[in-house]
């Protein structure tokens, strides 16, 4: 990997955010926390998502893979969440594989993509509210295990750096990696133009398959350190719509398709429907749902390209008007 200054921005916002630790109060550490689990999230979607086109619906599936199989094998066996995590990403991995490729193989796209992964969701939330070995509906409650061995930091408040560097370093890293990579380049091609990349020699249902697949694995390890740090997991805090609806706006509203976009959304949609929960959730339950449709309805009216997609379009005007007026005052000074 060549050393390129847009690996050196991740990497800079450590240390800028390094601070924060010392001025935050414990509610806007975990509001803080919060935005780095669910970026990461976010940046497991984008990549089928924003650089794929393929809208999934249902990616709390693999979210809930990761956190319940990780749950499981701690509690039912007492194995670290370590090995978890690997037995985790596995399954997630084969599951993506198996729905990718009947769903890519019989060419469904769009809206019955859509519903096909919504609908995958749901019947896991039953499924999982049905099988004694995982307490039914009631959920997994673990006991915590301090140390590194068993992914709890001595200190809680390390939880602040163990989400962030894995958002920032494994998250923006990795994906500021693979943007310029042929992978990625394929999958653009699929989301622009499915028939003229396959005409150009694209295998684009392998493709797909794999970006659901990397896709999968990483919001499995999503799930994983959701699990760790809130030490519950339920049909419904995982496989719900809610949840897999929460993880694609939070890239749609900061720009799919874009690295930075998942943070971005995530950075805004978080604090505001946490500290809206926490001043209306006694008069106005149903707080945080208004906010989410009204972010997306705004996002896709004057946002089609997200936050990050719409700085980038003004600044590229901004650049060419500048670059315009450049152009045109030696011609006047000539004609003068």
């Amino acid at each position: 990997m060549r050393l390129d200054r847009r690996y050196l921005y991740p990497l800079l916002l450590i240390v800028v955010l390094t601070p924060v630790y010392f001025v935050l109060g414990d509610y806007y550490r975990h509001i803080f926390i919060l935005v780095y689990i669910w970026a990461f999230l976010a940046m497991g979607w984008n990549i089928i998502g924003g650089y794929g086109g393929q809208h999934s619906l249902g990616h709390g599936l693999y979210m809930g893979i990761g956190a319940y199989a990780t749950a499981y094998l701690f509690s039912t066996f007492g194995l670290s969440p370590w090995i978890g995590m690997i037995a985790a990403v596995i399954m997630a991995t084969a599951v993506a594989w198996f729905i990718g490729w009947i769903v890519f193989h019989y060419q469904l796209r769009g809206a019955y993509f859509a519903l096909v992964t919504i609908a995958l969701t749901e019947v896991a939330v039953y499924v999982a509210s049905n099988i004694p070995a995982i307490n039914g509906a009631q959920g997994i409650n673990l006991k915590v295990k301090m140390g590194w061995q068993w992914m709890q930091p001595t200190n809680a408040y390390l939880w602040f750096y163990v989400a962030g560097v894995l958002m920032i370093v494994a998250g923006l890293l990795v994906t500021q990696y693979y943007s310029r990579q042929r992978f990625f380049y394929y999958l653009e091609a699929v989301r622009e133009n499915e028939e003229a990349a396959e005409a150009l020699g694209v295998n684009t249902v392998r493709e797909k398959v794999k970006a659901n697949m990397f896709s999968a694995a990483w919001c499995a390890i999503g799930g994983v350190l959701y699990l760790q740090y809130f030490l519950y997991v339920a049909p419904r805090s995982v496989f719900g719509e809610l949840i897999s609806v929460q993880i694609l706006l939070y890239a749609i509203v900061g720009g799919t398709g874009t690295v930075w976009g998942p943070v971005v959304g995530a950075a805004i949609l978080v604090p505001l429907t946490e500290i809206t929960r926490s001043q209306l959730g006694a008069t106005f339950s149903g707080a945080s749902l208004l906010i989410y449709g009204i972010a997306m309805v705004l996002a896709m009216l004057f946002m089609p390209f997200g936050v990050v997609g719409l700085l980038s379009r003004s600044f590229s005007r901004f650049r060419d008007n500048v670059a315009a007026r450049d152009e045109v005052a030696p011609v006047a000074g000539e004609d003068s």
